[in-house]
């Protein structure tokens, strides 16, 4: 017998179904509720309100679990790659030989951007900020594939998927050399996802980037990390977009306005800020910690703790390894990389943070990492929104796969003033 939960209102008894999900999380169906009551939910920021049913990632804050398609996120960091990862988020599976190849193959001969899109590049002023130019180059990207707004978009959908994933980084990296004045430089067919990227940020007419292994190893990995994270904001907002029927481009482009958020994709780039504020002050870090347990210095020690994960966050045990061995790999000297391993030691140690479960997370490494590969603090939130992309795509694609999916339209408690009437301008006062 299906199991349901029992609502006493106004002296009636309704009966709600219980939905349990694969890994026995537990929801009460409340979609008929309004219909039957006349009463709706109330839920400011949704943290108790399941927006969906999706197949694609599962987070369990509480035991530091996250997984992609059932796969748990140490095993596909130990053996896979961003691009592998990408077509296991956005297919469902991980691809044979022969799909990979085809993946790739796609990627590779859509990472030009037409020529025109030049122009468009050229209109931003020089600080324009880079998640201002990738999300409306990725609008204006769509204007060049008319078949995205037709009937039968559905049909080109494996095509639009790789043409969107392998264009940002392109997009991406001729938003930061034109920030630059710097030529743009083009991809070349030969390099891999992550090193054509990378290339394509550093390189110089006369002088190829030097592509350290340590270095694309590294950058893979944060955006493989970053590939999914279920219902967050920037999902979210691709999944609302994306039920009024708006396109791929179109869709991803509002994840990345979502994503440009500080409470959001900013955390990694407020690490850095953090760490610079602390290193003109002249301290080590230590001052910044004591300032950091008293509740009325204002100081917040960014990078530690995460909102969903109560344990320590999956992802940061991962990269803190990477971190690590490139930092060593690199020989870097840098006065605020020694201050970030000095929090790090201190905040592992400290009781006031273990008991707090304030352990670093992602953010906090992947700043380190791209600070020590070269890309600029500005550039941080992007490099997470070419990450997220597949997690994006994947969700685009169940809500229009979904038969009975309907446009996402909240509710809401009407606070403001009752009856009114119009007075005119003669009589206000």
């Amino acid at each position: 017998m299906d199991k349901t939960a029992e609502l006493k209102l106004d002296g009636k008894t309704y009966q709600l179904p219980v939905v349990v999900g694969t890994e026995q999380e537990r929801a009460i169906d409340i979609s008929n509720l309004r219909n039957e009551t006349g009463y709706i939910t109330l839920d400011d920021g949704y943290a108790n309100t399941g927006s969906c049913q999706s197949s694609i990632t599962f987070i369990d804050g509480e035991r530091g679990i996250l997984r992609y398609r059932g796969i748990p996120i140490e095993e596909l960091a130990e053996k896979s790659t961003f691009i592998e990862v990408a077509h296991l988020i956005i297919f469902g599976h991980l691809p044979t030989s022969a799909e990979l190849r085809r993946f790739s193959d796609l990627l590779t001969e859509n990472e030009l951007l037409n020529e025109a899109m030049k122009h468009h590049f050229e209109g931003f002023p020089t600080q324009a900020h880079p998640m201002a130019i990738l999300s409306s180059m990725i609008n204006a990207a769509s204007c060049f594939y008319p078949e995205l707004f037709g009937p039968d978009s559905r049909n080109t959908f494996v095509v639009q998927a790789a043409r969107l994933l392998s264009k940002v980084r392109t997009i991406a990296a001729y938003a930061y050399r034109m920030s630059r004045g710097l030529p743009i430089i083009y991809p070349k067919p030969d390099l891999k996802y992550t090193a054509n990227f990378l290339h394509m940020m550093f390189s110089l007419p006369y002088q190829e980037y030097d592509l350290k292994p340590e270095a694309v190893k590294a950058l893979d990995l944060i955006f493989l990390l970053h590939a999914d994270h279920e219902q967050n904001c920037s999902t979210a907002t691709v999944r609302m977009v994306a039920s009024s029927r708006a396109n791929l481009f179109a869709s991803a482009a509002a994840g990345v306005c979502a994503l440009w958020g500080p409470l959001h994709g900013g955390a990694n780039q407020a690490v850095l800020e953090m760490l610079e504020a602390i290193h003109r002050e002249g301290d080590d870090g230590s001052k910044f910690i004591a300032a950091a347990k008293d509740k009325n210095s204002g100081k917040r020690l960014m990078g530690f703790g995460h909102r969903v994960y109560k344990n320590y966050d999956p992802r940061a045990k991962i990269i803190k390894r990477v971190c690590d061995q490139l930092l060593e790999k690199l020989h870097i000297t840098d006065p605020l990389l020694d201050i970030a391993k000095h929090l790090e030691e201190v905040a592992l140690k400290d009781p006031y943070f273990i008991e707090r479960k304030l352990y670093p997370n992602v953010d906090f490494y992947s700043g380190i990492i791209m600070r020590a590969i070269g890309i600029p603090v500005e550039m941080f939130t992007v490099i997470f929104a070419i990450g997220r992309m597949p997690g994006w795509i994947a969700n685009y694609k169940e809500v229009m796969e979904q038969p009975h999916s309907r446009i996402y339209r909240p509710r809401q408690v009407y606070t403001g003033p009752t009856l009114n009437h119009y007075t005119p301008i003669k009589e206000r006062k």
